[in-house]
């Protein structure tokens, strides 16, 4: 099968290939890809920035985000039946959305929102379950609390500020000028323009910041919470607790709480908390976001889609920052769903 797969780490490690179709084990799925989408994710896997901890064997397969159709299932697999449409965003270790098969784990299955193409589809799992880890999951957030969700036209940020105004919080948001009237549909009550405003001197006592930004961005955003409120970091720098998610060797434990301990001492002299946070897949999850989906609670944000021989093209449109808002999908069939 066709598949774009890391050969070696960096920038030049992602090619296309050939490579055999994945094995079927008992408890797999076995998908055919309609689409897939792109995250920041695949950008630092490619680049080896979580090698030590995710111990993947060069050459993979990349591509953290899928949705298709079932061509078979492993003998042990139940409530999922070939031909159902699909979408996932499968485990660590067996991610492989970037070509024409994948292998995915039953328990990270579910079937795809009714309401959304098999392209739409693509843009949601990872973003979605972040979101959901992170605002019900960790954060725990109720009505009336006010949340901060960083760069609101985002993958990760559009799909947040809907999730947190379902959940009954009040919403800021940063975004350019040019995104001000996408973020404020999609919920958000407050936004602020990074280009004129610095967020840290016009926003206080939020009970939750959402950073998919990093350095000085986080290190600002503690400011800004009220007493005992909680930033959460989806780029760093990790904590003993994401080493501990991950299974890793145990001294890894105090090498990642060295990397954040300048800005976990931060949160503790202003009376905050600061946690690092790494998404897992989870099947039963997607079931619940699909019915938001299908509610019109949430609905996806694409900037635009690939053909699936463009992906390294898909791949440079991200980095080089020229995505407006939302997801970047790959598609398949770029003419048909």
């Amino acid at each position: 099968m066709k598949a774009f797969i890391v050969e070696k780490y960096g920038k030049d490690g992602l090619r296309a290939a050939d490579v055999p179709e994945p094995s079927v084990g008992d408890g797999d799925v076995l998908v055919r890809v309609s689409a897939t989408s792109i995250n920041p994710l695949d950008k630092m896997l490619r680049n080896g920035e979580f090698k030590r901890l995710l111990k993947y064997k060069l050459p993979f397969v990349l591509g953290h985000d899928v949705a298709g159709i079932v061509t078979q299932v492993g003998s042990a697999v139940r409530d999922v039946a070939v031909g159902d449409e699909v979408y996932a965003r499968p485990r660590d270790l067996r991610i492989g959305g970037f070509a024409e098969f994948i292998a995915i784990d039953q328990d990270d299955v579910s079937p795809k929102p009714e309401s959304l193409t098999l392209r739409e589809a693509a843009a949601v799992p990872l973003v979605a379950l972040a979101a959901w880890q992170i605002l019900v999951d960790r954060a725990h957030v109720k009505p009336g609390q006010r949340v901060l969700i960083h760069a609101g036209a985002g993958g990760l940020g559009s799909t947040a500020i809907q999730l947190a105004k379902h959940l009954g919080a009040t919403v800021a948001t940063t975004a350019n000028t040019a995104s001000e009237k996408l973020v404020r549909s999609l919920g958000a009550d407050t936004v602020v323009d990074y280009t004129k405003e610095d967020f840290s001197q016009v926003l206080s006592g939020y009970d939750l910041v959402l950073d998919s930004l990093g350095g000085a961005n986080l290190e600002k955003s503690l400011t800004v919470l009220k007493p005992g409120g909680l930033a959460i970091g989806v780029v760093g720098p990790p904590d003993a607790a994401f080493a501990k998610q991950l299974g890793a060797p145990s001294f890894l434990g105090p090498v990642m709480n060295v990397l954040s301990r300048k800005i976990r001492r931060q949160a503790k002299a202003l009376g905050v908390r600061y946690q690092f946070f790494f998404m897992e897949a989870n099947g039963t999850q997607l079931r619940e976001l699909a019915a938001l989906y299908d509610k019109g609670q949430l609905r996806p944000v694409i900037d635009r889609t690939f053909p699936f021989d463009q992906t390294l093209e898909a791949m440079a449109h991200v980095e080089q920052g020229r995505t407006a808002a939302g997801k970047v999908v790959i598609s398949m069939a770029p003419d048909n769903d």
